[in-house]
């Protein structure tokens, strides 16, 4: 089998200006194969976009088959990636998100069963970021009010854990600055984001799980200030209380007795390594489109497992790379829960694909199609800036 010809597509702008980015692998048996960049959004596509075009005259010729090979070439060939990034391990994670997709497909089976079957039938899902409101016209969650609504809304459709950034939004809607939050957050500032938590707590109950999302804008000290306020709450885990640097990562962990989230900003399995020996995270969050790929991220997984890490996979793109992240969370051993993101739920955003995976009573079905499970839609093709390789 051999790859001979690529297309590249940058789509037009969806919900909230996100451009998604897609690639087709095409090869001498008519297997065709999918992956995404999941880097649509974040003034960040672009570049993207122009990374894919350097790396897809490489594959033409090679057999997708050959995954390690392809990955090991799409990455020693580029001398700036060696230590990983988001836009060089962005492009090797949608060519080897289509490389597997092809190699369900010609087995005809389902990526879980190339990574050694499934381990669970269902994964129990989180709803994330709340702070953005539900659907189309949502509107941001301002008052504890707000925050009682939205967890009220997850738990209609089943959910029973919720992922909120209570640091987000001033009462009048607009946006706390980067330094709003560090390196210290004030006695107002903490007043508004406990009233928040204590709404949702009392809302989702006693048995429900919150996880705080801080998008690594807080940093150490007012993380480890707001940490300790919050866990009174019982906190299922603490994610991106800053960016991503193992000491500080640990310093939260070790001052505030609350497990640490992080992984969306991290690209290689040498990255990981250095935050789990150092005990600086006990939730790893490799992104699938991001982070290298099945091929990579398998690997990081499997190293945190000796670590007694667990595994939730960085969900944030289309359905393709739902699909993928579900494939993967079936399969390993140390998953704890799935995120269902609902800012890639949006209709535009759904119909980016042929198919789509959504939660029944807060969980995942697991696909069960050949390869990754779900496709480029057509009108995709035709609502895109689309270049042919080969």
């Amino acid at each position: 089998m051999k790859i001979t010809k690529i297309d590249l597509l940058h789509s037009e702008p969806v919900e909230d200006g996100w451009r998604p980015i897609f690639v087709r692998v095409y090869t001498d048996e008519g297997i065709y194969g999918d992956g995404e960049v999941a880097l649509s959004y974040g003034g960040i596509d672009n570049a993207a976009f122009g990374m894919l075009q350097d790396m897809a005259p490489k594959l033409i010729g090679m057999n997708p088959l050959e995954n390690e090979k392809i990955w090991n070439k799409l990455y020693y060939g580029c001398f700036w990636g060696y230590n990983g990034g988001p836009v060089v391990f962005g492009a090797i994670s949608a060519f080897d998100l289509a490389m597997w997709d092809i190699r369900g497909k010609k087995f005809n089976v389902p990526v879980w069963m190339l990574l050694g079957g499934k381990l669970r039938d269902s994964l129990r899902a989180y709803a994330s970021q709340l702070q953005m409101g539900w659907g189309v016209g949502r509107h941001h969650a301002t008052s504890p009010q707000d925050y009682a609504q939205v967890t009220k809304t997850a738990m209609e459709k089943g959910f029973d854990a919720v992922k909120i950034n209570f640091t987000t939004f001033k009462e009048d809607g607009t946006p706390y600055s980067k330094f709003d939050q560090a390196p210290y957050l004030s006695q107002d500032y903490m007043n508004l984001i406990e009233a928040r938590l204590k709404a949702v707590r009392d809302t989702l109950g006693p048995n429900g799980d919150i996880i705080l999302e801080n998008h690594s804008l807080t940093d150490k000290l007012s993380a480890t200030q707001m940490g300790n306020m919050a866990k009174k709450y019982r906190i299922m885990y603490f994610e991106e209380p800053t960016a991503p640097h193992a000491d500080n990562l640990a310093y939260i962990h070790e001052h505030t007795g609350i497990p640490v989230a992080t992984g969306e900003r991290m690209y290689s399995r040498w990255q990981f390594k250095d935050r789990l020996d150092k005990g600086a995270v006990q939730v790893i969050q490799p992104d699938l489109g991001t982070c290298g790929g099945i091929t990579e991220v398998k690997k990081i997984c499997d190293m945190a497992y000796v670590y007694e890490a667990a595994v939730q996979i960085h969900v944030c793109g289309s359905p393709l790379v739902t699909a993928a992240s579900l494939q993967m969370e079936a399969a390993i051993p140390g998953f704890i829960i799935h995120e269902y993101n609902v800012n890639t739920e949006m209709p535009k955003m759904l119909g980016l694909t042929t198919r789509t995976y959504e939660p029944i009573n807060g969980r995942m079905p697991i696909p069960d199609l050949p390869g990754l499970g779900n496709e480029i839609a057509p009108s995709t093709f035709e609502h895109s800036e689309v270049i042919h390789i080969g």
